[in-house]
Parts: structure tokens; C-alpha cells; sequence
């Protein structure tokens, strides 16, 4: 089984509540927005195309289309404007939390989480972009995490299931998508070295620790996906109930709202839920281990990125 406490990690989850409203917030915000502009979008298109009705009566409809795409796309610019805002306040600030309430440390109640947790972050990144070129780094070097336990799936008796096999392999891949949460986790316990030397350590660690990760994080994702699967049936009813009224393809609408709003409580509760649970592994099954200098070779034999890792590692801040 996993390694977790699922009533615990709620229990934490219930104590960063000013960031999980704030998620609750931004994720819900994120597709309601994506709604309203490629309504408009379309709304706009379908007017315009009114003026040419009478040579192509047609138009209204294709225009409808185009105005909709359009739509979509600027909706698509926004979103990426709020990346900065998304990475910086929500992930790191949540994460700076949920690393000092699992090392039973006490953090401000309340609004004054927000203040406390950029303070840490700022104290330990200095400026937004070394946090930006750390978090990047990290995600290139999962790719060769994964690869390389990848052999952890033999030891899983499926012999000739090819289909049980390729399952198998989704869930290892997904089994590092939180990993570099997890990273940074451990970079803001670990304050009394450079980020990326952090960094460097933290992956080297994580990848000797790989088994034991992967099951719980393959536990985990088989848990947050069941949830999100309860979330969806949920918001479809009333989203459906909703929309009852909405001329055409209600039941097409009430599907599509049901999955947005079901992504943005997956992204808003569940999300750091998955975070909080595999830190809390990670954190005691690292507890007093050294380095694994086989590892460290095998990560810089087969990534660029971790050999980049490692050069600003042994460079500092002046590397950024």
C-alpha cells in the first residue's frame, strides 16, 4: 500500500486554507474566463456575419466560427500572462507552507500565510527569474528520471498482458508530474545551501529513492484521478440542470462546463492534496541519506539538463 497519511495530509491541506481558497479562485477563474471570451468571440463573429447574410447565408455561422477561435486564442495569450502570478504566488508560496507545517514548524494563520510564504521563497530565489530558470531545469531533468526507472515496471508480474504493460508505463510517467513540487520542496527545507546545489541534490535523492516513489506516487494518481472522475459526476447534474434552458447543444455545454469546473477542483484541492502526500514521503524516506554517487553519474551521463544543473550548482546565482 502507500506510504501516506490521507487523513493527515487533509489535515494540512485544511491548514493552508487561504491558499487553497485563493486556487479555488485563480482555477475557477481560468476556464469561466475561457467561456466568456470565446462566447464573446463568437457572439461578435455571429453579428458580423449578419452583414453578408444576403450573399451567403452562411456567413453568420462561419463567422461565428472564426470569431470563436479568436476568441479562444486571445483567451489562450491571458492565461499566459498569469503564468508568472500562477508559479510564483500559488506553487512556490503553497509550497513554502506545506513544507514548514510537514517539518512541524508553525506558520502564520490566516492572510498572513500569503505574506509568509513569499518572504520564504523571496529569501530563498532572490529574484522571480532564478526561481523560473531552477523550476525549469527541474522539469527538463524528470524526462530522465523517468527513463531511467523505467526498469521498476519489471517488477510488476504481467507477463505477456502487453496492454497491462503500457498502463503501467502511463502511470510511471505520471508518477513524476509532481516531482518537481516536490523539489522545490525540498530546496526550501534545505535553506542552508544555493538553490540549485538544492536542486541538484534534491533529484539525485529522489531518483535513488525511485521505487518507493513511484508506488506512492502511481497510489496517489489512481486516488486523485477516482476523486476527480466523483468531482466530474457531480458537477454534471447541476451544470446540465443549469444550461436546461440554453437554446441547441445544451447537453454538449453541460459536459464541457462540468469538465472545467471538475479540472478546477482537481487543480484547486487535489493537486496540492497529491504535493503535500508525496513530500511527506519523499521528507522521510530521505531522512539522513547521503548522495548515491552511481546515481549522480547516471543522471549526468544521460541529461543535459542535470549536467546544466550541476554547472550552476557549482557556479551559484552568477550562472543565472
Amino acid at each position: 500500500m502507500w506510504n501516506f497519511s490521507i487523513f493527515w495530509t487533509l489535515i494540512i491541506m485544511v491548514r493552508t486554507w487561504p491558499f487553497i481558497v485563493l486556487r479555488m479562485i485563480v482555477y475557477t477563474a481560468i476556464p469561466a474566463a475561457y467561456c466568456v471570451i470565446v462566447a464573446c468571440g463568437a457572439g461578435a463573429g455571429y453579428g458580423i456575419g449578419h452583414i453578408f447574410i444576403l450573399s451567403d447565408p452562411e456567413a453568420p455561422a462561419r463567422c461565428a466560427g472564426i470569431g470563436g477561435l479568436i476568441g479562444l486564442v486571445a483567451a489562450t495569450a491571458l492565461v499566459c500572462d498569469l503564468r508568472e502570478y500562477l508559479l510564483y504566488i500559488l506553487k512556490a508560496g503553497h509550497i513554502a507552507v506545506l513544507v514548514h507545517l510537514i517539518g512541524g514548524k508553525a506558520v502564520p494563520g490566516g492572510q498572513g500565510q500569503l505574506t509568509y510564504a513569499r518572504t520564504v521563497v523571496t529569501e530563498r530565489f532572490i529574484e522571480a527569474n532564478v526561481f523560473f530558470v531552477f523550476d525549469q531545469l527541474i522539469k527538463a531533468v524528470l524526462q530522465s528520471i523517468s527513463v531511467l526507472t523505467a526498469g521498476i515496471a519489471s517488477l510488476v508480474p504481467v507477463p505477456g498482458l502487453l496492454a497491462a504493460a503500457n498502463l503501467l508505463n502511463s502511470f510511471l510517467r505520471m508518477s513524476i508530474t509532481y516531482v518537481d513540487e516536490i523539489i522545490l520542496g525540498y530546496n526550501i527545507r534545505m535553506a542552508g545551501a544555493a538553490p540549485f546545489d538544492n536542486g541538484m541534490r534534491g533529484i539525485v535523492l529522489y531518483a535513488q529513492n525511485s521505487r518507493i516513489m513511484v508506488k506512492n506516487a502511481i497510489w496517489l494518481s489512481f486516488i486523485v484521478w477516482i476523486m476527480t472522475a466523483g468531482i466530474f459526476v457531480l458537477t454534471l447534474t447541476p451544470a446540465a440542470a443549469m444550461l436546461y434552458w440554453i437554446p441547441g447543444p445544451s447537453a454538449g455545454y453541460a459536459v464541457f462546463v462540468a469538465i472545467a469546473l471538475a479540472w478546477a477542483v482537481k487543480m484547486a484541492l487535489l493537486e496540492p492534496f497529491a504535493i503535500a502526500a508525496l513530500m511527506t514521503v519523499y521528507f522521510r524516506t530521505i531522512e539522513g541519506q547521503a548522495i548515491d554517487p552511481e546515481w549522480e553519474e547516471r543522471l549526468s551521463r544521460t541529461s543535459q539538463a542535470f549536467r546544466d544543473l550541476k554547472d550552476k550548482a557549482l557556479g551559484g546565482l552568477a550562472a543565472v
